[in-house]
């Protein structure tokens, strides 16, 4: 019983050995400030700095790929969700939405904000600085509602 206890024990440290010669790409995509959300919507300095701090490293292509994104199959996991964050509203390709989308991109973020849905939890437990305090949340929503109504 002991050796196949071994055998699997390493089997399983063999296997995550390997994994770790697979990183995830960390290169971000091009971006250009002409396109930014901050730069085209220009939001109060308090709005900017909370976005930057809570949305941005998922929802734009400014992700800063903390040390534990190299470790596999962590950062496999982690970059699913940059990129699916990145599909459902990024923030660096803000100019390319139309007015439509643009409102209707603020009111689900207005939605996932109040809700405490966003950010993630798993997020701002490593960033603390992403964590939102009511106050902040509050603004973020008031801010992103104003601009679903084209405000």
């Amino acid at each position: 019983m002991k050796k196949r206890k071994r055998k699997i024990s390493l089997l399983v440290i063999g296997a995550f050995a390997v994994m770790q010669l697979f990183p995830i790409d960390k290169t971000n995509p091009p971006s250009d400030p002409a396109n930014d959300f901050i730069t085209i919507e220009n939001p109060p300095r308090q709005v900017a700095e909370i976005m930057k701090n809570a949305c941005y490293d998922c929802h734009s292509h400014h992700t800063k790929y903390p040390w534990y994104t190299n470790i596999q199959p962590l950062a496999w996991w982690i970059r699913g969700h940059y990129r699916g964050a990145r599909q459902h509203m990024n923030f660096s390709e803000w100019s390319g939405y139309d007015a439509g989308k643009k409102a209707h991109k603020m009111e689900e973020a207005a939605e996932e904000v109040e809700a405490t849905r966003m950010p993630l939890m798993p997020y701002w437990l490593m960033h603390p600085e992403a964590k939102l305090s009511e106050e902040g949340r509050q603004l973020l929503v008031d801010y992103f509602t104003q601009k679903s109504k084209g405000q």
